[in-house]
């Protein structure tokens, strides 16, 4: 059975935000949301077709192709900062913690569509909404996750935080797949939800001080079976680093 999510309306999504910890946000309102539409952003999808394989997975899969790019959003200034690995510590990553991991960055003309930056300044603004005005570091993943070796783990760490302030992930697309259900549950407390995304451009915000979250591994229904997401994260005082 799949369960839809719990959409939020314009208007609703930041207080639910702050009251639970999570809100979805359908992408009909995405541009009440961020300031840019799904169709605008929907320029962006090309680039989710030329991913180079992770090879940091520890589990020994082949699943996973992902690019990783770093910026600073300040009020309406946005600015990409060099090139730079993806480190988390083991605390909140304990199957890819500890190591630093060199992804490709994303392609020049990705960062360079305007949508792309109305994106990552609509998400500090949320930030900065939900924790007070301030800097924000941003870390942005391209992800894939495929099904040519059978199963596809889009979280291959388990449920999880990622030791930031807010996690965005959006859904870009399903393709001949089943499973990727998405989980959310209270850090400190035994509620939680579970949903699936499936339609493009659908955006699933966590507050990542009280949740923490998790998506089931994906099985093929096609011949060839992958989906696509954005994950976006914000965090205060800098990057993290060792």
């Amino acid at each position: 059975m799949i369960f839809e999510p719990p959409y939020d309306s314009a208007d609703s999504f930041e207080a639910r935000l702050k009251a639970l910890g999570h809100s979805v946000i359908a992408p009909a309102t995405l541009p009440s949301a961020l300031g840019c539409s799904a169709d605008e952003l929907s320029a962006l999808q090309p680039f989710w077709n030329d991913l180079p394989p992770d090879t940091y997975l520890r589990d020994g899969g082949r699943y996973r192709f992902r690019r990783h790019s770093c910026f600073v959003a300040e009020g309406t200034n946005l600015s990409q900062v060099p090139h730079r690995a993806h480190w988390q510590p083991l605390d909140y990553n304990a199957l890819h913690g500890g190591i630093e991991r060199w992804f490709e960055p994303m392609a020049d003309a990705a960062v360079a569509n305007p949508a792309w930056r109305q994106l990552l300044l609509g998400l500090a603004g949320i930030t900065s909404r939900l924790k007070g005005e301030r800097a924000w570091f941003i870390e942005a993943h391209q992800f894939r996750i495929d099904t040519t070796d059978g199963i596809g783990r889009p979280t291959p760490e388990g449920a999880h935080r990622d030791g930031v302030d807010l996690v965005a992930v959006f859904l870009l697309g399903r393709h001949g797949i089943k499973g990727g259900e998405s989980r959310v549950f209270e850090a400190q407390g035994p509620n939680g939800q579970r949903f699936t995304l499936s339609q493009p451009w659908t955006l699933l915000l966590l507050d990542d001080e009280r949740v923490i979250h998790e998506t089931t591994p994906i099985q093929p229904a096609a011949e060839h079976g992958h989906r696509d997401t954005l994950v976006v994260t914000l965090r205060r005082d800098g990057f993290q680093a060792i």
